[in-house]
C-alpha cells in the first residue's frame, strides 16, 4: 500500500520525519512531500510572511498545490496523509478527490487547529473535503470546534513517542554537566512556565532552561537559574532530557494542552517527569508510580525538593513509566496503527 505523506516539518529530527519512517517500517511505501522547504522549518518566518499570516494566508513556496496532484497521479496512493496542511488549496483537495475517489484523505495535526493562530483560511476552507481528521486535542472533537468548522469525522489521539528515537541514552560525566542538572526545562518561552521557573529558583532551587524565546528576560534575576537562551535539537536533546534529575513538563496555555509531546519523550527516554496535573495526564501515567504532578506552585516546589532528595524514588518512577510507555503501546506505531484502523 502506498501513502502520500504531506507535512511542513519534514526535517530529519522532526516528528513528521518519524512518523513518515514509522509508516515505513509498517510496510507502507511512502512518497514524500514538503509542505514547507526543509532548510526553512526553523528559519524566523519573513515580514512578508508575518503579514500574510495576520491575514489569514501561508506562501505555498514549495509550489505543493501544482505538485500534490501530479505525485497523485503518478503514485496512486491509498491514503492522502496531510500534516497540519496550511497550505493546501481546498480546490487542491477537491481535485484530489475527483482524480482518486479510491484514496482516503487524511488530515493529522498534533496542534490546536481550532486555535487561530494556528490555522489559515485554506485549512479552514479545506477541512469538510476530509474523509477523516486526526488530532491529539481532545476537545477539538467537540461539536462547537472542528466539526462547527465542517470537518465529518474528528478523532482524538494521545500523544506517541518515537522507539527508534526515544530511549535511555548512557551519559558521560562532561554530557551530564554540560547538557543537565537538578532540575530543567527544555522548550520555548510563555509567561507562566517563565514565572514558575523563577519561582524555584527565588526559593534555592538551581533551574537550567534550554529554548527559544524571551528567556533572557528572566537573566540575572537569580544565582540559581540558568539561561542557555538557545535550543536543543537532534541527540543533545535527548541527551539532555537523561542529564536532568528532574524535567520539568509545562503545558502549552496558548493551545489549551492537556498533554504533550513532552509527556511521552522524557518518560520513553528514561527521564523523571514532573508535569502540570491534567486529566489526560492522570490517565496516561499513574500519579506517584509512574510520573509526579503539580497544580501549584507551592506544590511544585514541595515536590522538587522532595525528589531531589530521593533518588532512588525518584529512579523507580522514571523506569516505572518507560515500561508503561511500552507496555501500553504509546509508540508511534501503535499510535499510527490506530489511526489506521479508522480508516
Amino acid at each position: 500500500m502506498k501513502i502520500l505523506f504531506i507535512s511542513d516539518r519534514l526535517n530529519t529530527d522532526g516528528r513528521s520525519y518519524q512518523r513518515k519512517c514509522t509508516f515505513e517500517e509498517l510496510g507502507y511505501t511512502v512518497i514524500t512531500y514538503p509542505a514547507v522547504p526543509v532548510e526553512d522549518v526553523r528559519k524566523k518566518p519573513l515580514f512578508i510572511d508575518r503579514v500574510l499570516w495576520k491575514l489569514g494566508f501561508q506562501r505555498d513556496l514549495t509550489h505543493l498545490n501544482q505538485q500534490l496532484p501530479i505525485l497523485a497521479q503518478q503514485h496512486q496512493p491509498d491514503i492522502i496523509w496531510i500534516e497540519k496542511g496550511n497550505t493546501v488549496a481546498p480546490a487542491t483537495l477537491r481535485r484530489l478527490k475527483q482524480r482518486l475517489p479510491h484514496s482516503k484523505l487524511v488530515s493529522f495535526s498534533e496542534d490546536d487547529m481550532f486555535a487561530r493562530h494556528n490555522r489559515c483560511w485554506f485549512y479552514t476552507w479545506g477541512l469538510k473535503e476530509y474523509n477523516i481528521v486526526f488530532t491529539t486535542k481532545s476537545y477539538n472533537c467537540q461539536p462547537n470546534e472542528l466539526p462547527s468548522l465542517g470537518a465529518k469525522k474528528v478523532v482524538f489521539i494521545d500523544k506517541s513517542y518515537d522507539a527508534q528515537t526515544h530511549y535511555p541514552r548512557i551519559l558521560s560525566t562532561k554530557e551530564q554537566q554540560d547538557l543537565g542538572g537538578d532540575v530543567g526545562f527544555i522548550g520555548s518561552y510563555e509567561k507562566e512556565r517563565a514565572e514558575s521557573l523563577l519561582f524555584l529558583a527565588k526559593n534555592g532551587i538551581k533551574v537550567r532552561i534550554w529554548g527559544t524565546g524571551h528567556w533572557q528576560t528572566l537573566q540575572g534575576q537569580s544565582e540559581s537559574l540558568l539561561i542557555e537562551n538557545k535550543p536543543l535539537y537532534g541527540e543533545n536533546y535527548l541527551k539532555g532530557l537523561a542529564a536532568f534529575k528532574i524535567n520539568l513538563c509545562f503545558l502549552r496555555k496558548a493551545n489549551r494542552d492537556l498533554q504533550t509531546d513532552r509527556t511521552m519523550e522524557i518518560p520513553a527516554c528514561g527521564g523523571f517527569m514532573l508535569a502540570e496535573r491534567t486529566e489526560e495526564h492522570l490517565r496516561l501515567f499513574e500519579e506517584d508510580k509512574e510520573a509526579v504532578y503539580f497544580s501549584s506552585e507551592s506544590e511544585l516546589l514541595e515536590k522538587v525538593r522532595y525528589y531531589l532528595s530521593h533518588e532512588t524514588e525518584r529512579q523507580a518512577i522514571a523506569s516505572a513509566a518507560r515500561v508503561r510507555c511500552i507496555n501500553s503501546g504509546y509508540s508511534h506505531h501503535e499510535r499510527l496503527k490506530q489511526m489506521l484502523a479508522y480508516l
